[in-house]
């Protein structure tokens, strides 16, 4: 009861400072520092100074839409401090311009059970900067970057040291980046990003749980390095943009599920670099579709031990690039999948063709290994070359992979 009673003299006096005060350039940052710990700040419409710093436990919400907290162009907009803070339905705008100093509209350090939520934010260089931030809710936020060019915004969701948190449903629109470093056990679901660089970069990051997702039109769409042990599935990354955009990209990575994802209209479907990398285990990339791609696989430097299978392989230039000789391709578990150039038959109508689909790399295919080339891909004349190069080959050509089951038909 008492605190109850302490919570509703807090929030009386919150908004009597507010209305009487505004003048004074921190009134927002004295009514907070004056709240008691626990108290709920409910802001009117209205355009509130930022640079705050809050580090006791805190709600601020905002009463209706309109409720702008702005930075004003100096460092960072609002600083966080303490576990169980809350913040629900603000504007949040004019950060810094210091990368040096990671300029943002949140940072977020050295806490736990904190909620960031229906939050727009924009003109900011970094958006959501979670250090050392964990059993957190990041949700149902807009973020943008300021209106730079792409490799000068900063990152829109930044995750440092950072664990069992879950990043739910923000939409990242023309930011840079949203990185998942040194960061363990989160959840990251029905995100959307576009016209970013990388959607989703980890690294040195395991146990992560990525599923349904929407890239589109960023660089890459998910990339994995130097991490192990996490479950990507159903996302879907569409359009990646430039002559090498990526949809899902693993380096140095080790015990991943990629599973019922959709990868379309990227110049490169699955990029695979020395993965699995720890001895002894395996990446298992399943039920994908890798669709209408100018690569669907590309292999680099030495990859083995993936196992690959069920998935719909369909509309790609070419199936399996390798652009590292001796890299062993041969040596992953290729078994199941559905090739559309697949040119076997089906006699016994299990579905599954009566010969391998066997896929060679031709040494005449100068595109593979030359990015400028690469320009003229999908075009008449490589089409063309293409076809005479499998026809005709000048040289003896050098095998890739098998599928010993591939299916036939598309089914379900």
């Amino acid at each position: 009861m008492i605190v109850s009673i302490m919570k509703i003299i807090s929030i009386f006096f919150t908004f009597y400072f507010l209305f009487f005060t505004f003048a004074d350039a921190n009134a927002l940052q004295e009514a907070i520092d004056k709240a008691p710990k626990g108290s709920i700040l409910k802001l009117p419409k209205g355009v509130y100074r930022g640079s705050i710093t809050i580090n006791k436990p805190l709600k601020i919400i905002g009463k209706e839409s309109g409720v702008v907290i702005d930075g004003e162009g100096n460092g960072t907009v609002i600083t966080i401090k303490s576990s169980f803070v809350t913040l629900k339905n603000l504007t949040i705008v004019g950060s810094g311009s210091r990368h040096e100093n990671l300029d943002g509209a949140i940072k977020l350090s050295d806490a736990s059970q904190c909620e960031i939520s229906r939050c727009n934010i924009k003109d900011t260089l970094f958006g959501i900067d979670l250090q050392m931030v964990k059993n957190s809710i990041i949700s149902d936020n807009n973020i943008s970057s300021k209106n730079v060019e792409l490799g000068l915004r900063g990152d829109g969701l930044r995750l440092w040291y950072s664990n069992d948190n879950i990043i739910k449903n923000n939409r990242l629109i023309k930011s840079r980046d949203m990185v998942v470093w040194y960061s363990h056990g989160n959840i990251i679901e029905s995100n959307y990003g576009e016209y970013n660089r990388y959607s989703l970069h980890f690294m040195y990051a395991g146990k992560n749980i990525v599923k349904n997702n929407i890239y589109k039109h960023n660089s890459v769409g998910i990339f994995f390095m130097y991490s192990q042990d996490t479950i990507a599935t159903g996302n879907i990354v569409q359009s990646s943009i430039g002559a090498t955009g990526m949809g899902i990209g693993l380096k140095d990575a080790s015990n991943f599920t990629i599973k019922n994802n959709t990868i379309i209209y990227c110049a490169q479907g699955f990029y695979i670099d020395r993965s699995p990398f720890e001895p002894d285990t395996h990446d298992w990339i399943e039920g994908n579709k890798i669709l209408y791609n100018a690569e669907a696989i590309h292999f680099h430097s030495l990859s083995e031990n993936n196992i690959i299978k069920n998935n719909i392989v369909q509309g790609n230039i070419e199936d399996i690039v390798n652009d590292s000789r001796g890299s062993k391709t041969d040596e992953n578990e290729i078994v199941g999948n559905y090739w559309d150039n697949y040119a076997g038959f089906d006699r016994d109508g299990d579905n599954i063709g009566d010969t391998p689909h066997k896929v060679y790399q031709y040494a005449d295919q100068l595109w593979v290994y030359n990015p400028d080339v690469k320009f003229f891909y999908g075009s008449p004349v490589i089409s063309l070359l293409n076809f005479l190069s499998k026809l005709a080959p000048f040289s003896e050509p050098i095998f890739l992979m098998e599928d010993q089951k591939p299916k036939v038909k598309i089914k379900g």
